[in-house]
């Protein structure tokens, strides 16, 4: 299997899953209430497609997703180029920034639910707050890694802090902006299902907790496979974002096959 491209390795291991999760209920070593079998899991994911239902929670899914991760990549990396730019600044902000960064979004939801009730506010609130944090230690290790010698260069030059900014500070935080945003585009997407499940907004977490509580087991596993093959193309779109807009990168010029 060495000689496989990349592609096929990952179809090789998903074609092994699915053939175990076939043989396992159909063998009864799991009970067929609690696990379907892969194909009837797949059957169902194919007529729930069909519906015009599931396509309405998923666009509510990911306009979620999509509004709370602007306005976190947008405010984290204005917040981070401040921050990491003005003298003091970051010493200053650090024993904050350590404080909220590691509280758990989820902890936000009696809040959330407070403030907005079962509507897109509550999961917009999670997403932003969980997806913010991921972009802003990017941008400030971005910020932190440009030429001090170069910075003050130009800062010597008389070049305005706009031109730093867009001449010197972006071009070097960049890469790590990108980071920023595909781990945040990932944890934006949880955190938009696991607001539905949990709160009960419209969107694809709430059509998983219907199914489950009116006992369609099967439902409900074909509604986590779509939410894991939307997770993928999630991620897959991102990093093709990133090698477009790193193409002059080396990191991501290295990564192309001679």
């Amino acid at each position: 299997m060495s000689g496989l491209p990349r592609w096929a390795h990952g179809a090789v291991g998903l074609a092994v899953m699915l053939g175990v999760m076939e043989a396992v209920p159909r063998l009864g070593l799991v009970d067929r209430r609690f696990l379907p079998p892969a194909s009837e899991i797949l059957a169902t994911l194919a007529r729930e497609l069909a519906t015009a239902e599931l396509w309405l929670a998923l666009g509510e899914t990911m306009r979620g997703w999509a509004i709370g991760l602007a306005i976190a990549f947008c405010a984290a990396v204005v917040l981070g180029v401040i921050i990491g730019t003005v003298p003091g600044l970051r010493a200053a902000t650090h024993s904050t920034v350590e404080f909220l960064r590691p509280i758990p979004s989820v902890a936000l939801i009696p809040l959330a639910t407070l403030l907005f009730g079962a509507s897109l506010g509550s999961t917009l609130l999670l997403v932003v707050y969980a997806s913010f944090w991921q972009v802003l230690i990017q941008v400030l290790y971005g910020v932190a890694d440009v030429d001090r010698v170069a910075y003050d260069t130009a800062r010597s030059y008389g070049l305005s802090a706009w031109s730093r900014v867009r001449h010197l500070i972006w071009p070097t935080a960049l890469p790590y902006v990108m980071t920023g945003l595909r781990l945040a585009a990932a944890v934006a997407f949880i955190l938009a299902v696991t607001a539905e499940l949990v709160i009960g907004g419209p969107g694809l977490g709430l059509s998983i907790q219907v199914a489950q509580s009116s006992g369609a087991v099967s439902t409900v596993y074909a509604l986590v496979v779509l939410a894991g093959l939307v997770g993928i193309a999630v991620n897959s779109a991102v990093r093709l974002l990133e090698r477009r807009v790193l193409a002059w990168h080396p990191s991501v010029r290295s990564e192309v096959p001679a």
